[in-house]
């Protein structure tokens, strides 16, 4: 008996992932209020299915988030265009992504013609985006160390793009922006929809940690172990 039609278009075989491409950007980016043609021609062309593991490639262009390691994932399609695009990258502006994992963000901005420094704290993650970047983006810069501190000697930065939610944003790469910088990423609070962001300089006064969040799309991203707090001691 043959498989159902929508079987077969769910999960693209090893040779089709242009045309999975073609139809994540015009079935679940554009669909979004993405319209920035430069980052809707950058996901067309980007091989998302080189930054999963060999046996999640089938399901690399699906509307959701692919597990990597270390309960890390590669970020849902539609949050990271939307991040993307929230940060309004332009041309030769300096982009800090924190929890670069194996590259995608980087490599997404870096199609945007911005200077990209990639930050990952987990090794194993580290050396495959490496590796990947190495080949498909030899000018973005990749770091591995703590993601809370930020890559302070390689800022400051006009954007800085968190791959995954955070209960709070780190206060040291607050610290690390220019004075036009912008911070995008998801905010998990406790009992509540996680919620994207973009946060930018606030008024003096406004904000102890010199920061202004604007709330731009509830999602269901899931936290950055490393950046997650730890848990609090009971008895």
């Amino acid at each position: 008996m043959s498989q159902p039609a929508s079987t077969l278009a769910s999960a693209p075989g090893p040779t089709d992932y242009e045309t999975a491409r073609l139809r994540m950007v015009d079935t679940q980016i554009r669909p979004v209020q993405v319209s920035d043609l430069r980052v809707l021609e950058a996901m067309r062309r980007l091989p998302r299915e080189r930054f999963v593991g060999a046996d999640r490639q089938a399901i690399a262009y699906m509307d959701q988030d692919v597990p990597l390691s270390g309960g890390r994932v590669l970020t849902e399609p539609r949050v990271i265009a939307r991040l993307v695009q929230a940060l309004v990258p332009h041309r030769g502006e300096r982009a800090l992504v924190v929890g670069a994992g194996t590259g995608y963000a980087a490599c997404l901005l870096d199609a945007l013609l911005v200077e990209v420094v990639a930050l990952e704290q987990d090794e194993a993650l580290a050396a495959q985006g490496q590796a990947l970047l190495a080949e498909l983006a030899p000018k973005v810069s990749y770091r591995v160390g703590p993601l809370a501190e930020g890559c302070a000697d390689a800022g400051p930065y006009d954007m800085i793009l968190i791959d995954g939610a955070v209960r709070a944003i780190p206060d040291a790469l607050s610290g690390q922006l220019t004075a036009a910088g912008r911070i995008a990423g998801v905010l998990a609070v406790p009992g509540k929809v996680a919620t994207a962001f973009l946060a930018d300089a606030a008024p003096a006064g406004e904000s102890a940690a010199g920061l202004r969040p604007r709330a731009q799309f509830d999602c269901a991203t899931p936290l950055l172990p490393e950046l997650a707090p730890a848990p609090a001691f009971r008895f």
